[in-house]
């Protein structure tokens, strides 16, 4: 068992030629430790069938996840600190491990995903690895960290959160599993992600499509869009979904998007909206903010410094 572990239920090693890297097989629903979400609205055992399926399909590399990858790991530019001990937790592992070169001063790097088939995968990426960093693969679940409190310097999580049943449970854990001042990165889908696709799907659903039945998209576009959400395991994952995706729903659904939203050679755009977060865990070394009431100088000062023109906003 690794020293940073709470909980590992069985360990193997990996292939010889893999000198520098450890296999582990984290928590699981069988644990007696293991406390599961009582919120409910994805279904888990799904998304994890997905990331299966995607690590078999997806390419070696994907514009969109490279492109977050290294926004959200271009902030550890900006750090000034090295966070020798890292966890990349689920979404876009392959990605992450690719821009982490020279990055963050990482020596110990934790590879964690709850499909074993997409850390395999990543694991046996040719021209992934770092001689100069320790690299562990670990099959365990977001919604559950199997490392000890304080033990962490770099949590990163690039587009897997947002399939968690509970979000902030999911945070508290990364912060406790966090070293004081230790940093937490991530990057979620939200907000407009998909959005004409999504109501192109309440048009095909609804019989609002057929007089797109004749469209001609050649390409499949449309239809590639959705593969290629397939391979980045970003498909419905609901529990409370529909159940039977019908072909005829599908095709008008394409049929819809390719109509409205295709490009002059054929090709469709997809909006992501990906949201970034920062955080740190406390430490005394970090600034913190002054006492309330302590500001020597009133707001109305300032508006008077500077003309009664000048906005200012004050506290409320």
């Amino acid at each position: 068992m690794h020293p940073l572990f709470r909980l590992v239920r069985r360990t193997s090693t990996l292939l010889p030629h893999f000198p520098s890297t450890r296999f582990f097989v984290g928590a699981a629903s069988g644990d007696p430790e293991f406390q599961p979400s009582k919120i409910k609205i994805f279904d888990r055992d799904l998304k994890r069938k997905q990331r299966d399926r995607a690590a078999w399909l997806m390419g070696s590399k994907d514009a969109l996840v490279d492109a977050v990858a290294e926004n959200l790991l271009d902030r550890l530019q900006d750090c000034k600190r090295s966070f020798s001990t890292a966890l990349c937790l689920g979404g876009s592992l392959a990605a992450v491990r690719r821009t982490l070169h020279g990055r963050g001063g990482v020596q110990e790097l934790f590879m964690m995903d709850m499909s074993y088939d997409m850390i395999r995968k990543c694991r046996d990426v040719e021209g992934a690895c770092d001689s100069t960093m320790k690299t562990f693969f670990l099959v365990g679940d977001e919604e559950f960290l199997p490392f000890k409190e304080s033990s962490l310097d770099l949590i990163v999580s690039c587009l897997g959160l947002h399939w968690t049943n509970d979000l902030p449970g999911a945070m508290i854990q990364s912060r406790l599993a966090l070293k004081p001042d230790g940093l937490f990165l991530a990057a979620i889908l939200g907000g407009e992600t998909l959005k004409g696709a999504k109501n192109c799907m309440y048009c095909g659903t609804n019989g609002k499509g057929g007089g797109y039945q004749s469209s001609k998209f050649s390409s499949s576009t449309a239809l590639e869009l959705i593969e290629h959400l397939r391979e980045m395991g970003e498909t419905n994952a609901l529990l409370q979904r529909n159940h039977i995706l019908k072909r005829e729903t599908a095709l008008a659904t394409a049929a819809v998007y390719q109509s409205m939203f295709a490009a002059e050679d054929g090709t469709v755009p997809a909006t992501f909206q990906v949201f970034y977060m920062t955080g740190w865990r406390e430490h005394p070394s970090q600034q913190k903010a002054k006492r309330r009431g302590s500001a020597t100088v009133s707001f109305e000062d300032i508006k008077k410094h500077f003309g009664s023109d000048s906005t200012v906003d004050g506290p409320g």
